[in-house]
């Protein structure tokens, strides 16, 4: 994308972790609505399939093990997440594996924003990717 779009672009003008927020919302919403379709379970083992598939580690793995999957620009908005400075940190995760996690959900963010739901599916469909067979059975 060249740098007219780019300066055109208003979702790129939202600060990085305000991204990483709303698309912290999605990725968590797009994983409900999948284990709602897609089992039948119990309340508690929703949750506990949901935070198999929503955790830093697996989402640093999706950025470093499939880096040809995004575009230039998606690579762009990652690296912005990647860059911010969050107040905390996790405890469940090292510190590249929290910034690699809050880049990828600030694309997803930048994506809702964009209204690009079939690149956000294309995502998400990734992501599930990652998991193993065994997580995702609860």
């Amino acid at each position: 994308m060249d740098e007219e779009k780019h300066s055109n672009n208003p979702t790129r003008l939202y600060a990085p972790l305000s991204l990483a927020y709303l698309g912290d919302a999605v990725y968590e919403l797009m994983i409900r609505e999948d284990l709602v379709t897609k089992r039948d379970l119990q309340p508690r083992k929703y949750h506990l399939a949901s935070v198999r598939l929503a955790n830093a580690k697996t989402q640093a793995k999706i950025v470093t093990e499939h880096p040809d999957f995004f575009t230039e620009e998606e690579r762009e908005i990652i690296q912005r997440g990647k860059n911010a400075k969050p107040g905390t940190l996790p405890k469940s995760c090292t510190r590249q594996e929290y910034h690699l996690a809050t880049g990828l959900e600030c694309l997803f963010g930048y994506l809702y924003l964009e209204k690009r739901t079939e690149r956000l599916n294309e995502l998400f469909e990734l992501c599930l990717s990652m998991v193993e067979p065994a997580q995702k059975e609860t």
